[in-house]
């Protein structure tokens, strides 16, 4: 949608004049008794439509695309206390040590085919005949293998 008031929209209304601003913001005209020849003016005429169009659209598109701060919410614009973004790293951190504690502790409690298998499945997200057909293993060898290794587990955590 283009705006009625924009340089654009003044410029196109008036098909015998260019209409630009000057750095005072006051609309300049240049008439077609300002060219030399009729050519010289439409040339520069369609030069200028063409330009205040792509201006517009490119107003258009950045306006599109912010936001005001008046729009945002008080949440959005807060920024958490240091002691609490360190509590939040130092949490994940103990996190990440306590996942690498569990992984260390199934692999030595599994075949390293059934810790595979098992990563595949749990972590990977990979289905059994998935997994069947990448080790290129028959579907009830991967089930087999699978269930070991959780009754296995089961009996450590």
């Amino acid at each position: 949608m283009v705006n009625k008031n924009s340089i654009y929209a003044l410029n196109k209304k008036d098909p015998d004049a260019i209409v630009y601003p000057s750095a005072n913001g006051k609309l300049i005209r240049v008439t077609r008794e300002d060219f030399p020849s009729e050519e010289k003016f439409l040339a520069f005429k369609k030069w200028s439509d063409e330009n205040f169009h792509e201006e517009e659209k490119l107003d258009h598109r950045e306006a599109n695309h912010t936001l005001s701060t008046e729009d945002l919410s008080e949440a959005a614009l807060a920024t958490p206390a240091v002691d609490v973004v360190m509590e939040r790293q130092h949490q994940r951190e103990e996190q990440r040590r306590m996942t690498s504690d569990v992984v260390i502790k199934l692999k030595d409690k599994l075949t390293e085919k059934q810790f595979r298998r098992l990563w595949q499945l749990k972590v990977e997200g990979k289905t059994l005949e998935e997994i069947a057909a990448l080790e290129g293993v028959a579907f009830q060898s991967i089930h087999e293998s699978i269930e070991s290794a959780l009754k296995k587990i089961s009996k450590y955590f």
